[in-house]
């Protein structure tokens, strides 16, 4: 049996839809997501993809076909990437002017793809991730019992 709303019951929902869809048309035209949709626009379909799901995006230097992730971020979110996927060093370099999120990204991945060796110069450098590991396990010197970590 269907329950008939009444007039009355429609408006607190059509309310609330509108000023969400105000909302979300207000959010739409502010610096950060001006940036982020010209980000979009310039990267490929692939990159979009693990942009979108994951926060990042690779790119391929120009001059020495190194992969770099850019990670959503103003600085300090650029790494190379070895053969096998892990992050190693770090790169942080910033274009002049104080730009949103977006617009620095876009500027990394410009100058990684079309004047890496420049970009790099200017850069500073840092180590990339610390990878922890376990001590091996030594049982019969009756040692402490507690973990430790070691930078490997």
């Amino acid at each position: 049996m269907r329950r008939k709303i009444g007039r009355v019951g429609r408006w607190p929902l059509r309310s609330l839809a509108v000023g969400r869809l105000y909302q979300a048309a207000k959010d739409e035209k502010t610096i950060q997501a001006r940036a982020l949709r010209l980000l979009r626009s310039w990267l490929s379909p692939q990159q979009r993809v693990e942009f979108d799901a994951k926060g990042y995006f690779d790119v391929v230097g120009c001059d020495t076909g190194k992969r770099y992730r850019i990670r959503r971020g103003t600085f300090g979110n650029v790494n190379e990437i070895d053969e096998y996927g892990r992050l190693g060093t770090g790169w942080c370099f910033v274009p002049l002017g104080g730009l949103v999120e977006g617009d620095v990204m876009l500027a990394q991945k410009i100058a990684l793809e079309t004047d890496e060796e420049r970009a790099l110069n200017i850069a500073n450098s840092f180590p990339g991730p610390v990878q922890w590991r376990l001590p091996v396990s030594r049982s019969s010197e009756g040692g402490s019992s507690r973990v430790r970590l070691y930078p490997s």
